[in-house]
């Protein structure tokens, strides 16, 4: 069924909407998947936070123009999903590498972060990114690091002291 003129612009403005907040930008080759595992990775892409849609590359090319994913445009060609990460930038990456683990029929084609088309193998860095939680806990890990240090070093004297008085005492006992 052909998109009416509006529905053409509906999915434009929609698509540049999302595209003017997102992260990163990954797509990908989706011929020969089935419907169910379409409707799959729609559902994990949901819960990751990653906008996932399949439509028409020249609508694309129109919805990409002026944002950081314009850099996709004379690459789009053949059938291709988008996924755009909305909250973490390696989130559509982490979605398309997970799903192509198990579907050799999704295969990654392009990925833009930063205004920059980047080869597909740039998908496996983008993908190994943490999480926004991950990061603040590794900052929140080196940030403490030095506290606990200084914490056992001003202890350390103490509680040499108390071994030390702990092993006169056993001596003395045991003579």
């Amino acid at each position: 069924m052909a998109l009416t003129l509006e529905q053409k612009k509906a999915v434009v403005a929609e698509v540049a909407e999302v595209a003017k907040t997102a992260h990163s930008a990954v797509a990908a080759e989706y011929r020969g998947l089935t419907v169910e595992q379409m409707t799959d990775l729609r559902r994990k892409a949901r819960n990751d936070g990653v906008y996932l849609r399949v439509t028409k590359n020249t609508l694309v090319r129109r919805a990409v123009e002026g944002t950081d994913f314009e850099c996709m445009s004379p690459e789009l060609s053949g059938p291709l999903l988008y996924a755009f990460s909305m909250e973490d930038p390696g989130a559509a990456a982490r979605l398309v590498k997970g799903f192509a683990k198990d579907h050799d029929k999704l295969v990654a084609r392009l990925v833009a972060i930063g205004a920059e088309l980047h080869d597909v193998s740039a998908l496996e860095r983008l993908a190994s990114l943490p999480t926004r939680d991950q990061a603040i806990s590794m900052l929140m890990g080196v940030m403490k690091a030095p506290i606990e240090k200084l914490a056992r070093t001003l202890a350390e004297p103490h509680a040499k002291l108390v071994r030390t008085v702990a092993a006169v005492r056993d001596s003395k006992q045991a003579a």
